[in-house]
């Protein structure tokens, strides 16, 4: 028989006996993650507005600061907004000066800008690639006008996108290493733009934006990248475009099922399980730009798709959050009745139709054997075929495509450059670019030299940078998993969309290189790191002050770093001994 007396009661001054397995109590597993960090939710009284959880409001500079410039209380709002703008157009500036000084320089064709620059060339001019000499190189910086271009197509094994926006400078500049490199060096500044104001509306904090957009122009690699004409700088470009669009939608997003949710007599609003369970969240034209802007980075290189996967998983996650926070009782439910099949429609298909329009040059190509490579292959090999409902163009690029696939999986030989995507974050083998060892006397070498100088351009990211970036990596991965921060699993997504998939191909030849595309989430999660040193809201002086000084010597050093590594960034002339000294680890030479 089941007793259902009430247990006695405790003694005066006794707090009462908690009754076996309260079901308030939680489990073993969860409170042993309270260890290494895990914040239960807090009770919904001592909670936000709900407002405020969907939509958190940015950081405003105290009062002080503004009265230390003199400005009155009535023009705060104004100076606000100037500032948002004014501080990531000024990392920016500096950033394209860094760029786009001595862009020209070297005067050469450097490392596989022997592929793309003339690539660009031919699909800027005709629509679709060529197939040059070998030994065309030499006569192109002597006397471009003098060049023609070749009547034969060439093979290729890129889609066009980065070809076409490399091909715009040349158009501008002509066919000159300047020409060649002057969409990579405006696209590079450009993204240092736009991570600034993506970290301001990731962090809510105009400073960690505009850090995060500095730490992007100092990093080497990216500033290689931005001052040589291949295609990786430009998929970086348009995946971070696509994660800047898909964070306005989710801004947006939130602020309308915030509008539509009930606000009490004290003016707080109140989460509503049947508005935040059916609310549809309407038009959504920052997604739809995602689908362009990833569309536009798989017709780059095929990452782009990859990324569109990664990305599409996280613009849904983030729907079934915003959704549970408005006080949906089944949020994933909800999204997946929802938001999924818009989110869906609104990228995918977007993303393969601007993939395809990339190609239009090809496409609108002759099919008689004079267009694009393989423009004809249905007309002369498919006829008959069960797809031959299909148009002839379709049904050749997607023969095309199949080819180029082979020759990706199948690219096993040796590089001396190659490496493995685990050595990417400790910059493990660094690209050489440019070499040349001038004599005494001649191209910037000083006469009094012992010996020959060096001259090189190194894709090396900014080795204090990278390295304080694997424990920001670590520190976010901490972050999004035991305090549930959106913004580190923001970050963590992106930056795995850019690094994991390459773990799939390790026999394949792969460079350190491409690991530009993801630069940006990670000087993201540096940013990050160095807010947490500065201290959360409310610190004490003494936690501020050494927080600052701090993060304050770990930026001077990252600066520091990159202009001691300047010389090999950009090609100058060291003599021998000021270039060994910064090979810093034997996998460098």
């Amino acid at each position: 028989m089941t007793s259902t007396a009430t247990p006695p009661p405790s003694p005066a001054g006794a707090p009462p006996a908690s009754p076996v397995g309260r079901e308030d109590e939680p489990p073993t597993w969860l409170r042993r993650l309270r260890g290494f960090g895990y914040v239960p939710p807090a009770a919904a009284s001592a909670r936000p507005d709900v407002r405020t959880r969907l939509v958190p409001p940015y950081a405003r500079p105290s009062k002080q600061l503004w009265m230390t410039f003199g400005l009155p209380p009535e023009v705060w709002g104004t100076w606000r907004l100037i500032v948002s703008w004014a501080g990531p157009l000024l990392v920016a500036l500096v950033a394209g000066v860094l760029r786009f000084v001595h862009l020209g320089s070297p005067k050469a064709v450097i490392f596989d800008e022997t592929y793309y620059a003339k690539d660009a060339w031919a699909t800027i001019r005709q629509g679709y690639e060529a197939s040059w000499p070998k030994d065309i190189d030499a006569s192109i910086l002597a006397n471009p006008d003098a060049v023609a271009l070749p009547a034969d197509p060439g093979y290729v094994v890129h889609p066009p996108v980065g070809k076409w926006v490399i091909g715009l400078g040349e158009w501008m500049f002509g066919f000159t290493p300047f020409g060649w490199r002057f969409m990579t060096a405006v696209l590079g500044t450009l993204s240092v733009l736009m991570l600034c104001r993506i970290g301001r509306r990731l962090f809510r904090s105009t400073f960690l934006g505009c850090l995060a957009g500095a730490l992007l122009a100092v990093d080497g690699l990216h500033l290689v990248m931005s001052r040589t004409a291949l295609l990786d700088l430009v998929l970086m470009f348009f995946v971070l475009a696509a994660f800047g669009a898909l964070l306005i939608d989710r801004d947006r997003a939130r602020a309308r099922l915030a509008d539509a949710l009930p606000v009490d007599e004290e003016g707080r609003t109140r989460p509503d399980a049947k508005i935040a369970e059916t609310l549809r969240l309407g038009w959504r034209p920052y997604r739809i730009l995602a689908g362009v802007c990833l569309g536009l980075a798989a017709g780059t290189k095929w990452n782009g798709f990859v990324v569109l996967a990664f990305f599409g998983v996280l613009t849904v996650l983030w729907d079934a959050a915003a959704r549970r926070t408005a006080g949906a009782g089944a949020p994933y439910a909800s999204m997946l009745r929802r938001d999924a099949l818009p989110a869906f429609v609104s990228t995918v298909p977007v993303a393969v139709v601007t993939y395809l329009a990339s190609w239009s040059g090809w496409i609108l190509s002759p099919d008689n054997g004079k267009g694009g490579y393989l423009r004809d292959w249905a007309a002369k090999y498919d006829q008959g075929s069960p797809l031959g409902f299909l148009p002839e163009w379709l049904r050749s690029l997607w023969h095309y495509e199949t080819e180029v696939y082979k020759f990706h999986v199948g690219l096993t030989s040796g590089h001396t450059y190659e490496s493995n995507p685990w050595s990417w974050l400790v910059l493990g083998r660094p690209v050489s670019y440019f070499y040349e060892s001038p004599e005494p006397g001649t191209d910037g070498c000083p006469a009094t030299a012992a010996g020959k100088c060096a001259r090189e351009v190194l894709a090396l990211g900014t080795p204090l940078l990278w390295w304080a970036g694997c424990f920001a990596l670590l520190y976010v991965l901490w972050r999004w998993f035991f305090r549930r921060d959106w913004r580190a699993g923001a970050i963590a997504c992106a930056l795995a969309a850019g690094l994991l998939p390459w773990f799939n191909y390790q026999e394949r030849t792969i460079f350190y290189f491409y690991a530009v595309v993801f630069v940006p989430y990670l000087c993201l999660a540096v940013a990050m790191m160095i807010g947490a040193l500065l201290g959360p809201a409310g610190s004490s002086e003494r936690r501020r002050a050494l927080g600052a000084i701090g993060a304050g010597v770990l930026v001077l050093l990252i600066a520091w770093n990159f202009i001691y590594f300047w010389p090999i960034y950009t090609g100058q002339t060291l003599p021998m001994d000021s270039w060994r000294g910064r090979m810093w680890l034997d996998t460098w030479v």
